[in-house]
Parts: structure tokens; sequence; C-alpha cells
């Protein structure tokens, strides 16, 4: 089986609480407060290691999760930051989120790295809500939770060259001709039901090919597995089209090919093919070749006849496809392998206020991180959550929505009681 798909889900560690401590020293009987704030909590990367292969490590592994943060301590020390998650995937995989389907990462250059769920930050101690009024404050933040989500990962092969065609052409004999791959071989459809790689040298140099399972009519609605392989040809810079010489219609098969290809994804209509006609060693495809050739040339494509299975024409092929490759433009790679980290932005002000049944509710990425950053069984934080309520509109907001003593208002994942 070859893992091609995965669906995970990350989560950051959480920010450690801050400390509501005070100095204690000798004759420093009333000192000031002193705790600390508390660490952050580690964060989860997705990291391109071109050794890897497959994503069959998380078909075991699925809920994988960062360190959480330590707890600030007396005499202003910070809590311990929270040990960062990185995840080795395969170079080539595109990261989306799963509820959403928003691409997230496409890793694509080995140490390439993709934040995808943030740690939360760390409580502040008590040191910080010191003012003139209030100068011996008895509480502290609690930590923020880190974020955690559910990602589809998808491998897409990287390859210079891929082979394509109808099932049963001959794609896995000519990449094992061609290179040092040894797939899978049999003389039935949809043998291939995974891509193989293969590396081939001409003189002094190299390129990738991979052998992408076969197409069939209606493989871009998923027909025969089409989704699963047409992505895999899709960062491929050259398409070598095998068509099976001793077919009924060679050329309709490589029109339904294409065809293909273009609703999927119209860029790969355009992708640059060279033509190559198998199982010429059949006295069939031998009488076909003649008037074959003159169609397929015909259509605009440099057309090649060879026998994979006796390697008749081979090398001229793969010396065809090296003098392609070095007209194409290289793949742009990622300009660094450090991580692109989008700052963190400032919660908004703004929130609002809707009734749900019999439920206020409360939305907004400030507000909602007051509320999960307070500590409820301190007296003082409460009252530093209410007094902020009423300062930043949100107590004026719902008293006009027409909230009463004894309802419910829901603010995140917090639920009060209105008094």
């Amino acid at each position: 089986m070859f893992y091609d798909r995965a669906k995970i889900h990350v989560q950051a560690g959480n920010g450690g609480d801050g400390a509501a401590t005070f100095r204690r020293e000798k004759f420093v009987p009333y000192g000031g407060p002193d705790g600390g704030d508390g660490g952050r909590g580690g964060s989860v990367y997705l990291v391109a290691d071109p050794a890897l292969r497959t994503l069959i490590e998380f078909q075991a592994h699925r809920h994988l999760r960062a360190g959480h943060g330590g707890r600030g301590s007396k005499q202003q020390r910070h809590g311990a930051a929270g040990e960062d998650l990185r995840l080795r995937v395969p170079a080539g995989t595109v990261v989306r989120d799963a509820e959403s389907g928003e691409l997230l990462a496409d890793l694509v250059a080995p140490g390439q790295e993709a934040l995808v769920a943030r740690g939360g930050r760390g409580g502040l101690g008590n040191v910080h809500f010191a003012t003139s009024t209030r100068q011996a404050p008895k509480f502290a933040e609690k930590g923020e939770p880190g974020e955690g989500r559910w990602l589809l990962l998808e491998l897409k092969l990287i390859a210079d060259v891929g082979i394509i065609g109808y099932p049963n052409v001959g794609k896995s004999t000519l990449l094992a001709a061609t290179t040092r791959a040894r797939p899978k071989i049999a003389d039935y459809p949809f043998t291939t039901l995974a891509p193989n790689l293969g590396v081939a040298v001409v003189d002094d140099e190299s390129f990738v090919l991979a052998d992408i399972p076969g197409l069939i009519e209606g493989a871009h609605t998923g027909a025969g597995l089409g989704h699963e392989f047409l992505r895999h040809i899709e960062r491929t810079r050259l398409l070598v089209h095998l068509l099976d010489g001793a077919s009924a219609d060679p050329v309709g098969d490589f029109h339904t090919v294409n065809e293909e290809l273009a609703l999927h994804n119209p860029a790969l209509a355009a992708r640059p093919q060279i033509v190559a006609v198998n199982k010429l060693d059949l006295p069939a495809a031998q009488e076909a070749w003649p008037a074959l050739r003159q169609r397929l040339a015909a259509l605009g494509y440099p057309v090649f006849g060879l026998s994979a299975a006796t390697g008749q024409g081979v090398r001229e092929l793969l010396g065809a496809v090296a003098r392609r490759l070095r007209e194409l433009p290289l793949p742009v790679a990622a300009p660094e392998a450090l991580p692109v980290l989008r700052p963190r932005p400032k919660p908004a002000a703004a929130f609002t206020v809707a009734r749900q049944g019999g439920v206020y509710v409360v939305r907004g990425a400030r507000v909602e991180r007051l509320a999960v950053q307070t500590d409820w069984e301190n007296e003082e934080a409460r009252q530093r959550f209410e007094r902020l309520l009423r300062q930043w509109g949100v107590a004026a907001a719902l008293q006009q929505a027409g909230v009463q003593p004894g309802d419910t208002v829901r603010i995140g994942q917090v639920e009060l009681t209105w008094k």
C-alpha cells in the first residue's frame, strides 16, 4: 500500500500559568508582588524530509501533541517554554486545514518548515497587575490554550518526468528498462496501484521518472482511482505519453488521457509531452507503426517507437527526454529552509453579541482570550474581568441585547451567569 494521504490532529502546548507570589525576605516583611510569567506552550511544525517516501507513519499515530509551558514562580522567574514538536513529512507534501480546506503549506524544499499549530502564551504573573491603587494583587493570568486542528496531508511526487498512459500500456516495464527501479509488473490492467520512482542516467546527466498508474476515461471524476493518481503528475516538468502500439485505437487513447489531464487541471494540458509508442516487438504494432507515427507527428508532438520489453528504442527515447529537460526551466525551490512564521495578529477590540436560544454569545478574539486566561477561583481576577468588560463596552452591549440577571452568557468556551 502506498500511503500518500493522511489525516492527523495536531495540538500545540498550553501556556504556563503566571504566578501570584510576593517578596518575602529578611527585613522586607511586606515586599511587593514578584510572580513570574508562565512559559509559552510548544508549537507544532511540519518539516520536509527528502529521505521519506510515504505518510505511513501517520496511519498509526494520528494524534500528536507539543509540550506545555511551565508555571511561573517567585522572584519573577519565568516558566520553562514547552518543547516544540517537529513532524517529518516527505518533500512534496501539501498541508490543508481539514475543516476549511485552506492551504496551509506546500513543502517542497528539503528542510522547509511550516508552523501548523501555535503554542499558547504564558499567563502574566501578578507583578504586571500592580498599580498605585492596587499594590498587592493576589492574582495572575492562566496560560493560554495552544491551538489544535485537524490536518489533511497529501503527498505529490516530485519527479522530473511522469510516464502516463492507459492501463497496461507498459509504463512499469518502461520504468524498469530505463532505471534501476523494480516495480511489480504483470500483464493485466491496474497492476500498478502506486506510483513508482526511478533515476535514469544519460551520459553525465540524471533525472527522476515516475510511473503514474494508468488513467482511464472519467479519471478526473475519480474513476479508476483517478484523483489519487492525477495529482502526482502536477509537479513533473515533462510527460512521456506511452501508447500501446497494438491497441485498436492508439490515437483515441492519446486524446482520452489528455482530456482527463485537462479536466483535472488545465495547466496539465499545456505540459510538454513526448509520445512513445510501445510494444513494437508485436507484429500488429509493427504493421500499424508507420501510419501511427505520421498521425501523431501531425499533432505536433515528437514521436518515438520502442519495445520496453526488449529495450528497442529505449535509449533514443531517454536521449530525447534528457535534451528536452535541458530546455525546460527547473522548478523554483523555496528561497530558504527556515520556517516562515506569520506574526500573531493582535487581538482585535471588536466583538459581537448574539442571542442563541436562551444563551447570549459574545465573540471576539480579545474578550475570548481574557475569559480563558482569567482565574475564576480568584475574586480579584473576577473583578478585573468584570471591570474590563465594562471598559470595552461588552457589558453595555449585553444589556442592550436584553440580558437579565440569571441569564447565561457564553464567551468562547466559558459560560457565566449574568448578575
